[in-house]
């Protein structure tokens, strides 16, 4: 079971390398919302989900840590939807909200790691 356990962490960790990575690569480029920073939060949401469940580990969990990272990565699935939608319609997304992304991308694995 700690072996599959892992397995997750594993998927979540490449789940945020993706949404991060695409939207540093997006920063340095055109600065624009991609299917790729998309994919990387739903995989980073699901895989991040089924860690929340009590299993394979010995110890109980940090509902407190898993809520915060869940109104996180909530917040950045926000500002996903809503900068991929203005950048259909406008051809460009707002500076603000870009800049959001990578800054709430990155807290969120700042949580994941410091918080103990």
């Amino acid at each position: 079971m700690e072996i599959l356990r892992h397995a997750v962490v594993l998927v979540h960790i490449v789940g945020f390398a993706v949404l991060f990575g695409s939207w540093v690569v997006a920063a340095v480029g055109d600065r624009k919302i991609t299917r790729v920073m998309t994919w990387g939060m739903v995989i980073a949401a699901v895989s991040g989900l089924a860690l929340a469940a009590p299993w394979g580990i010995d110890g109980s969990l940090n509902y407190t840590k898993i809520t915060v990272k869940l109104i996180v990565l909530l917040a950045i699935g926000a500002l996903l939807g809503i900068g991929s939608a203005r950048q259909r319609k406008n051809g460009s997304v707002a500076p603000a909200l870009f800049w959001l992304v990578g800054i709430l991308s990155l807290l969120n694995a700042a949580l994941a790691v410091l918080w103990r």
